[in-house]
Parts: structure tokens; C-alpha cells; sequence
């Protein structure tokens, strides 16, 4: 199984790759409408603005086989931003679309904490969860972002906690997506991309 990656300019695609590389998993980057329609599995890294995402993929007219595939039933997982793009909207970029495979809005971390969300942190459990199948419970993840999910429904298998909770992974059929960055959280994030690398076999 070859894990395609969405290159549309994030810098950690590459980390991400090596990521993977590590775990033996073979990995191709995508940058055309052809070569998302025909991948059997699907990444999107992602670090940045909402804008930037949104506008890259339109550009390189990714989205409608983006969300075809997805429908389709090709394994999926959205990393840091690829968790907000799912969504219909972010308040990040409030005039543009996301990828609407997900309702709501994604909005900013409170101002009460420091922002960015940058750091170390932990899970809060809410659903069994395929992705963090042999996680400790008390692991911790590396996290990176200001804006996220705010609002929790069934998909929502764990979240985290800064000045709010908000989805932290988030798994409906195949389609998976994580806020914190597994490629930068260590063994348990290696084990995150393990679990990926096997829902996609």
C-alpha cells in the first residue's frame, strides 16, 4: 500500500515522510488532480493558514478529487490543518470553503491561554478508537495551532484541553485526522501512523 501525500507547499510534508519512511511505509507526493484520484491511500500534512490550504488546492484543482476519493471510501488521514480542512469553514479564513466533508466551524483557542497551543499535551478519551490502539493513556502529543474544532460530536474519539476542549481525533469510516503532529510526538505518535498504516492495508 502506498500512502499518497497532498504537496501543496506545507513544510512538514517531508517530516512526515520520513515519518513513514521509519515505519517502511512507501509514499508518493501528489500534486495533480490525477494522482489524488488514483491513490489508495490519502494524506494531508498540514501546517499554516486555513487560507493558504484552501487556496493551494483549488489552485492545483485537488478538491473535487480530494472529496471524491474520500466518498469513495480511500482510507484518508488529515494531520494538524488536514483535520481543519475537513470542516465546512474556519474563522482563520471566514470567506473561503472547506472541504465540507465535516459540518461547523472551526474557530480560535480561547484568549485566556497563551496562543499558539504549542507544546506537549495529553488526550481525553471519549470513544474506542481505532487510530490509538496501543497509545497509553496518558501519552502525550505535540501540538502546534490556534485555531481547532470547538465542537464535539459522534466522530470525536478523543480530545484535548486548552483554555477548551476540542477534537483532538476525530474517525468516521475512513476517514481519520488528527490535531497534534504524530511525525513530531515521538513513539506514540509513530504508533498513531502504525494504526493508520494498518486501517489502509
Amino acid at each position: 500500500m502506498k500512502i499518497t501525500l497532498l504537496d501543496y507547499g506545507a513544510g512538514n510534508v517531508a517530516s512526515v515522510e520520513r515519518a513513514l519512511q521509519r515505519l517502511g511505509a512507501e509514499s508518493q507526493r501528489a500534486t495533480t488532480r490525477e494522482c489524488v484520484a488514483n491513490a489508495e491511500a490519502l494524506l494531508l500534512p498540514g501546517v499554516g493558514h486555513f487560507e493558504t490550504l484552501m487556496r493551494a488546492i483549488d489552485a492545483r484543482k485537488l478538491r473535487a478529487p480530494l472529496v471524491d476519493a474520500i466518498q469513495r471510501g480511500v482510507p484518508f488521514l488529515g494531520i494538524c490543518l488536514g483535520l481543519q480542512a475537513l470542516y465546512a469553514a474556519s474563522d482563520e479564513a471566514p470567506e473561503l470553503v472547506g472541504l465540507q466533508l465535516l459540518p461547523g466551524r472551526v474557530r480560535s483557542l480561547p484568549q485566556v491561554v497563551k496562543l499558539p497551543h504549542m507544546g506537549w499535551n495529553r488526550l481525553l478519551a471519549k470513544h474506542k478508537s481505532l487510530l490509538l490502539e496501543g497509545v497509553a493513556a496518558d501519552a502525550y502529543f505535540y501540538f502546534a495551532h490556534t485555531y481547532a474544532a470547538i465542537e464535539q460530536r459522534e466522530e470525536t474519539v478523543a480530545a484535548c484541553s486548552y483554555g477548551t476542549e476540542f477534537v483532538a481525533v476525530l474517525e468516521k469510516e475512513n476517514m481519520y485526522a488528527v490535531q497534534f503532529h504524530p511525525e513530531k510526538s515521538g513513539e506514540p505518535g509513530a504508533q498513531v501512523l502504525r494504526n493508520f498504516l494498518r486501517l489502509c492495508a
